[in-house]
């Protein structure tokens, strides 16, 4: 399969400067998104066209191959418009960097036919194995897989075996096509009601060994797919800041974005009863400004961070564990601001922002559960960095 052939139509333009045509769409289509409980088709077709899912897919199948910073750039600026398009498919990308840290074959597997296609997953493991010659049989409830109703594979988490390395148990990722597992319809959500976040059932299904890869071999360099594009840096890095760094960055985008929405409601809002205009109250620009200065704290956290990351890969080393520590930890920080910097703004913004019809209400949702994920939980990264820095051995019940 030749990169030609595929490749985006795209000029010299950056993806960010691609992406800034769709976002309008994508802002008009996010009531429809939330009415759907997934990312209607248009805003999928979209991205695609955009080569937004494929910012981390190898050249060799078409892909752009785009630097970490450029990227959350546009996750940033996506999330802006809508929050649950944001989340679906920018794990819809992430997952093209993790293949392709996999095998050669299981990447044929996935682009060799069509190298459009894309993968959900549910990484916790959930699944159960049997082991059998060649691969395993796989069963499992698989929660949480954000835009698999888009995907036409899956990345699914189960336990199995070690090593000679690390002979314990530990998790394993399998990547299943979409001919093999259901999709359950069971997204009901308060908020990224359109991210599509669904359950896949998989029942006794083989996999071959060759699309089965464990986790420690993706975070240390020693997965089948470790070297095989020796040309790009992006792929000298492990996979999980890559798999993650759509979180703090859409948290970011939506704080943005509410940020606008107060300065231009504030504008223009008239207290009922005392009709005094809101704008020109002290308590209303204040709070904008502090929101803002957080808001700005976090963004410069990330964007150091993206850009520390990006020259790692550059020199074609993996990450250290103090850049992890501190990666995995930051990102939940600044999400934590970004939740605080809306929270201030959208309580003190009437009663009309709680409507239904009204953006903010949508924002406030959908900045919270930004902070709801398990690798975004500030709880858990303060205890990962407070042992780091002191010295201590991780724990593996906050791994």
């Amino acid at each position: 399969m030749t990169a030609s052939k595929h490749a985006i139509q795209a000029s010299d333009s950056s993806l960010f400067d691609r992406l800034q045509a769709v976002l309008p769409t994508i802002a008009n289509n996010a009531a429809q998104a939330e009415k759907l409980r997934t990312v209607p088709d248009e805003n999928i077709r979209l991205l695609k066209e955009v080569g937004f899912t494929r910012a981390f897919q190898p050249k060799k199948y078409g892909g752009l191959e785009i630097p970490l910073e450029e990227f959350c750039q546009s996750v940033v600026a996506l999330a802006g418009a809508c929050g649950s398009t944001a989340w679906a498919a920018t794990l819809l990308n992430t997952h093209q960097h993790q293949l392709a840290l996999f095998s050669a074959q299981a990447q044929e597997d996935v682009w060799g036919q069509d190298p459009l296609a894309t993968l959900s997953s549910s990484v916790a493991p959930f699944g159960k194995i049997k082991e059998v010659d060649g691969g395993v049989m796989l069963s499992g409830d698989m929660t949480w897989s954000t835009g698999c109703d888009h995907a036409e594979w899956a990345i699914m988490g189960f336990m199995r075996e070690g090593n000679p390395v690390n002979p314990d148990p530990h998790t394993h990722f399998a990547i299943v096509p979409r001919s093999d597992y259901e999709i359950i319809d069971d997204w009901y959500a308060c908020a990224m009601r359109g991210s599509g976040t669904k359950t896949l059932t998989i029942r006794d299904v083989f996999v071959p060994n060759h699309r089965i890869e464990s986790a420690q071999a993706l975070m240390t360099g020693r997965s089948a797919g470790w070297g095989l594009y020796p040309d790009s840096d992006i792929y000298f890095a492990a996979y999980r800041p890559y798999f993650a760094c759509g979180f703090s960055a859409i948290s970011l985008g939506i704080a943005e974005r509410m940020i606008q929405w107060f300065i231009a409601r504030s504008k223009t809002r008239v207290r009922a009863y005392t009709l005094a205009e809101v704008g020109k109250d002290m308590p209303a620009y204040m709070r904008l400004a502090e929101s803002q200065h957080q808001v700005n704290a976090a963004r410069a956290l990330l964007e150091k961070d993206w850009k520390d990351l990006s020259d790692q890969c550059r020199k074609q080393e993996l990450q250290s564990a103090d850049q992890l520590a501190n990666w995995r930890t930051n990102q939940a920080y600044a999400t934590k601001m970004c939740i605080a910097a809306v929270d201030r703004l959208f309580e003190s913004s009437g009663a009309n922002a709680w409507f239904d019809s009204n953006e903010a209400q949508r924002l406030f949702r959908d900045s919270h559960i930004t902070g709801a994920h398990a690798y975004s939980d500030y709880d858990v990264c303060k205890q990962i960095y407070g042992r780091h820095l002191i010295g201590l051995e991780p724990d593996p019940r906050t791994a």
